[in-house]
């Protein structure tokens, strides 16, 4: 059975070919053209950038995409002081959903040793993890983030 070039997924029947690839369905022929430069240069010029790394594979376990921009949020606490934030991290879906699990434990396990702040913002925390697992980013387009970011660091092409 054939696997995509792009998702790796079995092709039971079918596919689209692109050049010497093999693709599943149009949502991987898009991301291929992607890849390869082809994608439309709306929004600046800057939508290449964008698509490559939105359909290239994840920086962070080099599995397949898409690639976004995902909020992980902390708190952590000793007695009188309390600290607290969030980080945006460049990742697959999967990725992030592992460092989001793992803001949950560690501000569930350090967040509530401050008084008053730690257990204020640690439920509040807590609850933005849980909203950034249930709501990701859409997976057919780049985010505005992710564009913004493509923009900042390879410049508009």
């Amino acid at each position: 059975m054939a696997t995509c070039a792009v998702c790796g997924n079995a092709i039971e029947s079918g596919g689209i070919r692109l050049g010497d690839r093999l693709l599943c369905g149009g949502e991987c022929l898009d991301r291929a053209r992607a890849l390869e430069g082809g994608a439309s240069t709306s929004h600046g010029g800057l939508t290449n950038p964008a698509m490559r790394i939105h359909a290239g594979p994840c920086p962070m376990c080099q599995g397949p995409g898409p690639v976004d921009v995902h909020d992980i949020h902390w708190v952590w606490s000793a007695v009188a002081f309390t600290r607290w934030g969030s980080r945006a991290q460049v990742s697959c879906r999967r990725c992030a959903v592992k460092s989001q699990v793992g803001g949950i434990a560690r501000s569930a396990l350090l967040g509530w040793w401050g008084i008053p702040w730690g257990l204020i913002i640690t439920p509040i925390q807590i609850v933005r993890n849980i909203g950034a697992i249930t709501r990701p980013p859409d997976p057919d387009e780049p985010s505005d983030r992710l564009r913004a970011i493509a923009r900042e660091h390879l410049g508009d092409e």
